[in-house]
C-alpha cells in the first residue's frame, strides 16, 4: 500500500472487515433503521496514517457508520443425498444482511 490512509480492522457478526472512511460494506443483519447510525467497538487493527495499533480490541476508539439498508444474499442450496436408501433432503437458505456506510475512523 502506498497511500498512507488511515484504515481499521472491525469485528461484527463473527467476521473481520478492513474498512478505509467512505467505504460501504455488507455485514450480518444489524437492528436500527435506515439512515440511523451505528458504532463498532471492537477493533482488532487500526492504523491512523502514521503508526499502527494492535489489540484485541483496541479500547478508546470507535468506529462510526451509517446504515444504507437492509437486503439479502444469494440463495444457498445445500442436498443430502444417501445413494440406495430413498432418502434426499433439500434445504435453501438466504442470508439478510445491512449496508453500511463507514462515515468516520478512530473517533472517541
Amino acid at each position: 500500500m502506498t497511500d498512507k490512509k488511515s484504515y481499521a480492522v472491525i469485528q461484527t457478526g463473527g467476521k473481520q472487515y478492513r474498512v478505509f472512511e467512505g467505504d460501504v460494506i455488507e455485514v450480518e443483519l444489524l437492528s436500527g433503521e435506515k439512515t440511523s447510525s451505528v458504532e463498532f467497538h471492537e477493533i482488532v487493527f487500526l492504523f491512523d496514517g502514521t503508526t499502527p495499533h494492535v489489540g484485541q480490541p483496541i479500547v478508546g476508539n470507535v468506529v462510526k457508520g451509517e446504515i444504507l439498508g437492509n437486503l439479502r444474499g444469494d440463495k444457498v442450496v445445500s442436498y443430502k443425498y444417501k445413494r440406495r436408501k430413498n432418502y434426499h433432503r433439500k434445504v435453501g437458505h438466504r442470508q439478510n444482511y445491512t449496508q453500511v456506510k463507514i462515515t468516520e475512523i478512530g473517533g472517541k
